[in-house]
């Protein structure tokens, strides 16, 4: 057996890819794709205490996402309605703090009132944080931060300055992003938080991402020396 390296990342951040691809294969509208996406979100949202993962950041919606058709839209925003519903639910018996990341224009004021009532009500919670990228851009995020600091008169800005003005600046640098589907890419996603973060590209496709799936990128994390620049 290979040497480990590394304890079980505690933040993991995943690019969720592949829902229409799976409802392509299966000759099903791409909005099947999307609610079985939904289903691997659960059964990952549930497996990541147990491997010591203390924040799991989603991809679920892009600002590029915008230029998608409208009726794949609208069925993207009626499904997480309906999830943040579910997070309200369940969040007290999972434990599940529940973090969001992103713009909130154009989201919809339903939407928005969701969000932020979750988002309060789930505050106190200590177990597993679930960081959503909604409406989430990296270079918005990265543009957002510097534009608040010359806000406030700042004439010489540091890479802690800039941290500390990102979305969720208490979130801790991602050890290990994982993209499904096969795409090796960031697409817009964690570029400044990504700078050490080490990556696992998988060609499965989102709604077939599972439990075991999530241990094997584990897995891969542990074995792999992490230098930092260094030796």
């Amino acid at each position: 057996m290979s040497q480990t390296f590394n304890p079980p990342a505690q933040h993991i951040a995943i690019i969720m890819d592949g829902n229409g691809r799976w409802a392509a294969a299966r000759n099903l509208p791409r909005s099947a794709g999307h609610k079985e996406g939904a289903k691997a979100v659960r059964r990952v949202i549930e497996a990541a205490p147990a491997l010591g993962i203390k924040f799991l950041t989603l991809y679920a919606f892009s600002t590029e996402n915008w230029s998608r058709p409208k009726e794949e839209i609208n069925t993207l925003m009626d499904l997480l309605e309906k999830t943040l519903d579910e997070y309200q639910k369940s969040a007290q018996k999972q434990n599940l703090r529940i973090w969001v990341s992103g713009e909130r224009e154009p989201l919809p004021p339903q939407i928005l009132e969701k969000i932020d009532r979750l988002v309060q009500s789930t505050a106190h919670y200590d177990g597993l944080t679930l960081n959503l990228a909604l409406n989430y851009g990296s270079q918005q995020e990265i543009t957002h931060a510097v534009n608040a600091l010359i806000a406030q008169g700042k004439k010489h800005i540091t890479p802690q300055d800039i941290s500390a003005h990102l979305f969720q600046p208490q979130l801790p640098a991602p050890e290990l992003i994982i993209r499904t589907s096969g795409e090796q890419r960031l697409s817009n996603f964690l570029l400044w938080q990504a700078a050490y973060s080490e990556f696992y590209f998988t060609p499965v496709l989102w709604p077939d991402f599972n439990e075991e799936e999530l241990k094997k990128a584990v897995l891969e994390y542990q074995h792999r020396q992490r230098r930092f620049g260094g030796i």
